[in-house]
């Protein structure tokens, strides 16, 4: 057999990726020898840079004592994680782990554990999952249920339950479009008639992204949001699930992305900063309010067969700790505040740049037909892809995002370690190439 061409990798019909040989500190290689900076982290996963050459002898060393053992027994890997998690990286009182394989498998296990906890206090009835507008919680048909993402559930819908959703506003300067970004208590309002709609006593969970990623191209809600929703589900005896994904793990300048509202929900999930790229692993984090009912009345949380894998779980511990011994989140903020600035500077008066938005260094572009109108491109126009190959083309990977309103954005999430420069760089690489597809400069 041949070797694969870029032409065979695709990720959308009729249009391809690229092939890459390997990958060092913020830069993917293909095997020509091009260097291609990741923008994105791959899909906003790589947070410590590609080559780490500790986190593979962290892997090797667990490899070469315990290959697969269930994941209900306890190893030395695990109960470290587990304890850094806890003792380091967790909101007070979440204290409650349960490890899974990602993202997908940590957003279902979540909405799971919510609908057990009320299952074992007698409330089965309490099904509904509350969901913002857009959103992405994930590939199970449950998460997929659970999200705001009209091209993930097309083809799909006959199988998803019709749970409640509820539009997050994008833009504080254009109230026509929905709730003021800026006024927490509209959205809090939105929320509590969204319960109420649906019937408080048939609702389990709300949950959300601290930062939107996917679906909304960096969507953060106003101060107060947090706080404002957490006191809605309490009043109606609704769980609060926040999906950290994407956003957390250091991804938005704090260890969790609710850090900087100061709140715990009663669920937090997490997954793709917590092995860095170096592996599949992922994370459901409750407080024993939520655990003990379920744990008292013999129902079963049950495991995926490669839930914390051992290996995994190495690779995860060396993540965390090389976060913490080089003061990686402490450069989010500082990077990112650079990105944002560069992009604003560089796009902000381009007739198709709606906005610039985002926290720490999970940034969005969001693109439009009309600045003034908000109209988007056609569907079928693709613009956000085209700009990532146009980018690709030029030396940058950034990751296509968007559904409904906002349609077309452009998500930015690189590693931590990227320098001032490689910042820059991904700024003019970004002007460019949506000016080659737009033909506006």
């Amino acid at each position: 057999m041949g070797a694969m061409s870029s032409a065979d990798v695709t990720f959308l019909p009729g249009r391809t990726g690229i092939a890459v040989e390997r990958a060092e500190g913020v830069h993917l290689v293909t095997p020509d020898g091009r260097r291609i900076i990741d923008g994105a982290g791959g899909a906003i996963v790589a947070n410590i840079g590609h080559g780490r050459h500790e986190v593979a002898e962290a892997a090797r060393h667990s490899l070469d004592r315990i290959g697969y053992v269930v994941p209900p027994f306890a190893t030395p890997e695990r109960e470290r994680l587990i304890e850094r998690l806890v003792t380091s990286w967790l909101p007070p009182g979440l204290d409650r782990v349960a490890l899974v394989s990602g993202g997908s498998e940590s957003t279902d296990a979540a909405i799971r554990i919510a609908h057990l906890h009320h299952s074992a206090q007698g409330r089965p009835q309490r099904t509904k999952v509350v969901s913002l507008l857009p959103s992405y919680h994930g590939m199970t048909l449950t998460t997929i249920a659970a999200s705001g993402h009209a091209a993930r559930r097309r083809g799909l819908e006959t199988m998803l339950p019709d749970w409640p959703q509820v539009p997050l506003q994008l833009d504080p300067s254009r109230p026509a479009l929905g709730y003021d970004q800026g006024d927490a208590a509209a959205h809090a309002a939105a929320l509590d008639a969204a319960i109420v709609a649906a019937g408080p006593d048939t609702v389990a969970a709300f949950i959300a992204e601290p930062v939107g990623g996917a679906a909304s191209g960096a969507a953060v809600p106003p101060p107060g949001y947090w706080p404002a929703v957490l006191e809605v589900c309490r009043r109606h005896g609704v769980l609060v699930i926040a999906d950290e994904v994407m956003c957390g793990f250091g991804r938005t300048g704090t260890r969790c992305a609710v850090d900087h509202e100061g709140v715990v929900p009663d669920l937090l999930v997490g997954g793709k900063g917590l092995g860095g790229g170096y592996a599949p692993i992922g994370g459901v984090y409750a407080s024993s309010a939520v655990a003990e009912p379920i744990a008292a009345s013999g129902l079963d949380v049950m495991f995926f067969t490669f839930s914390s894998s051992n290996a995994a779980c190495a690779v995860a511990d060396t993540v965390l700790r090389i976060m913490e011994d080089e003061h990686l989140v402490e450069r989010v903020a500082p990077m990112g505040e650079r990105l944002q600035r560069g992009l604003r500077e560089a796009l902000g008066d381009h007739p198709n740049v709606a906005q610039v938005r985002g926290r720490g260094l999970l940034v969005g572009v969001e693109l439009v037909a009309d600045r003034e109108t908000l109209a988007p491109f056609p569907v079928e126009r693709h613009l956000a892809y085209d700009v990532t190959q146009a980018a690709l083309a030029r030396g940058l990977w950034v990751y296509p995002a968007g559904s409904g309103r906002p349609q077309d954005c452009l998500l930015f999430g690189p590693p931590f370690t990227i320098s001032e420069a490689e910042v820059d760089t991904m700024v003019e690489i970004t002007a460019a190439a949506l000016a080659d597809v737009t033909g506006v400069r």
